[in-house]
């Protein structure tokens, strides 16, 4: 056990179904500054929890108790990790709990059930939690609170099991277990009246199924309920398509206007361009990430890319300095380890590409990958979003910008606009990765993805691609035990690929009483 990589059996953490029988010995160096990050965010824990309005939301929530995971989830994040590539997992996690903190604590300040803070309500737009918070860019005196983000989006993030409740909840009202666990879900902390009230009005967005859209529906009347109105943005489907943007930009613009009318509030351009200018810096910075991971040292992988992209994407998108300043320093740590030749993980085997959509409940199933079998996973489906520089100064330009962004947004831009974004694309992106593997995932409540099982096989054979399929059904581990993902992995490598295990305590682990 040490400083090197690989000298700790990460398996053994986990062994007799405990939680964790003590923290990773990183070397000396390396574990206090691991602890120190983590007494940190025991410290943000600790505020958040001293504030009276907090106190109230975690007594009357049940899914507030998924939070107590937070520290956990940040260790399952950084498993294996060194040097630099721990201190880009930490500046991201650990400014995401910071991030999360201040949410909620605003959150539960306006929330008629705790704070009740009435001036604060009317100053608060609710978003659906896959929706490009960009369009509050021009707001600066409004605020943002998705209460699906806090209560079901984090909740199966940090603890596997954090939505179950109120899966069963809606099934019990007659909805069908096949449907995608995320609106369902979410439908489930609405008649199980676990939902805050709040905010001056709401805007949702047809994201990605049919499934959601039912949920909004069904969120919809609960907010008619208490008095607070919704408009629902209706991007085109076939977002590839000229035809589309002027409709597109057109929804933008009634979007912002319903927003006006019901907080009084009126657009502001400075602000706006302040926000975008961030943007689009954030934007350039994961740009730079990507290209490095098409060399032989790639730095910023896996979930430390997917979960910290999706944040500042979605849903920080330019609107707070403290992210652009991390990036920064994110870039500078990969540029160096860059030009030193730092490895993420002890040993490279695989250039792996992760297509499909992310089982929620089991998100550091990617670093498992590259410390149990050397898979790198280079990149996510959920990270290729729009990549382009929006423009910062042309007020005519804006709609049809912001409407991209909807219709390429994380969850949307590869799972609508034909089979070529959701087929094609991913040979294209094999080939700019220089991957050789594709881990894809096969949400089997996602009837889309399912429906091109065989295309997907005929293409992988076609480009010399070795194509994994890892089931597994989004925020119900009931349904798919995390270890049957790992198995999925462990059964290819062994009698595909003839390949024994980088560390094998990994190959199977007891994470029954795991978070």
């Amino acid at each position: 056990m040490g400083a090197k990589l690989g000298s700790e059996k990460l398996g053994s953490l986990y062994s007799g179904g405990e939680v964790r029988k003590r923290r990773e010995w990183r070397g000396v160096k390396d574990t206090l500054y691991d602890y120190s990050c983590w007494l940190k965010t025991m410290g943000v824990l600790t505020k958040f929890m001293t504030h009276p309005d907090n106190i109230k939301g975690f007594l009357r929530y049940r899914w507030m108790s998924n939070y107590l995971a937070v520290p956990m989830m940040i260790d399952r994040h950084t498993a294996g990790l060194r040097g630099t590539h721990l201190k880009i997992a930490h500046t991201e996690y650990d400014l995401i709990a910071m991030d999360a903190a201040s949410f909620l604590t605003t959150l539960f300040r306006a929330d008629k059930n705790c704070g009740n803070d009435q001036e604060l309500s009317k100053k608060i737009v609710i978003l659906d939690e896959n929706a490009m918070q960009t369009i509050m860019a021009g707001f600066p005196n409004l605020k943002i609170a998705s209460w699906e983000l806090a209560s079901v989006y984090i909740g199966g993030l940090l603890r596997g099991e954090g939505v179950t409740h109120y899966l069963d909840v809606i099934q019990e009202m007659g909805m069908p277990g096949d449907v995608c666990p995320m609106p369902a879900a979410e439908s489930g902390v609405v008649i199980d009246d676990d939902m805050p009230v709040y905010g001056a009005c709401a805007v949702q967005c047809n994201t990605t199924c049919d499934g959601s859209l039912m949920g909004n529906g069904i969120q919809a009347r609960r907010f008619a309920e208490n008095g607070i109105p919704v408009f629902q943005i209706a991007a085109p489907l076939r977002h590839t398509e000229d035809g589309v943007q002027e409709y597109a930009a057109q929804e933008i613009r009634n979007a912002i206007k319903f927003i006006e009318d019901n907080t009084g509030e009126k657009w502001d351009w400075d602000a706006y361009w302040t926000n975008i200018r961030r943007f689009n810096e954030e934007t350039r910075h994961r740009v730079g990430w990507m290209e490095m991971s098409r060399t032989d040292y790639p730095q910023v992988i896996g979930a430390n890319l997917a979960l910290y992209a999706e944040t500042t994407y979605m849903a920080v998108s330019g609107r707070v300095q403290a992210f652009v300043d991390a990036d920064r320093k994110i870039t500078k740590l990969a540029e160096k380890a860059f030009r030193k030749k730092e490895k993420v993980c002890k040993e490279y085997r695989h250039r792996a590409i992760v297509w499909g959509v992310q089982a929620q409940y089991y998100t550091d199933f990617l670093p498992w990958l590259q410390n149990c079998w050397g898979i790198l996973p280079l990149v996510d489906m959920l990270s290729l979003v729009y990549l382009d520089q929006l423009s910062e100064n042309d007020k005519e330009q804006m709609p049809y910008d912001l409407a991209r962004l909807y219709e390429e947004m994380v969850m949307r831009n590869h799972t609508h606009g034909g089979y070529e974004v959701l087929l094609d694309d991913l040979w294209r992106y094999c080939r700019y990765f220089n991957a050789d593997m594709v881990i894809l995932w096969e949400h089997i409540s996602c009837k889309a993805l399912d429906g091109m099982h065989g295309m997907f096989e005929e293409r992988a054979r076609e480009n010399g691609v070795r194509l994994v399929w890892v089931n597994h059904d989004l925020m119900d581990p009931r349904v798919v035990p995390r270890q049957s993902l790992r198995d999925d992995v462990n059964r290819y490598m062994r009698t595909v690929m003839r390949e024994e295990p980088v560390d094998p305590s990994l190959e199977i682990i007891d994470d029954g009483k795991s978070w």
